[in-house]
């Protein structure tokens, strides 16, 4: 039952990577673009992490896997935050699309950032 729950959780990790990877290919702007970036970095590695460490145990192998999900969980939506706010500062425009419209006080923002 053990390595059920274990390569349920890798077949998840994978098709959440997979899905992030599509989502970067279709989606129309880097704000988009960077939100499946960090739902497939923290989703599908964490899910796939989380099934080695299941299959594992407490081994060495068991526990960097868990270390891995930690340091993942900190560093991805944090760049991904990153990244779009730089992008947003620089003035990347947004898909028409999306709904996202200047204000004078967000350009007001942007350049005093």
């Amino acid at each position: 039952m053990i390595e059920f729950i274990g390569y349920f959780f890798v077949v998840v990790g994978v098709l959440f990577d997979l899905f992030g990877c599509i989502g970067l290919l279709r989606l129309p702007d880097v704000y988009n673009r960077l939100q499946a970036a960090a739902k497939c970095a923290t989703l599908g590695t964490c899910g796939t992490l989380f099934g080695v460490a299941i299959l594992n145990g407490l081994n060495p192998t068991g526990v960097k896997a868990l270390l891995a999900i930690g340091f993942v969980l900190l560093t991805a939506p944090t760049g991904a935050q990153a990244l779009s706010r730089a992008a947003y500062i620089s003035g990347v425009p947004a898909w028409k699309k999306s709904g996202l419209h200047d204000s004078k006080e967000e350009m007001e923002l942007r350049e005093t950032a």
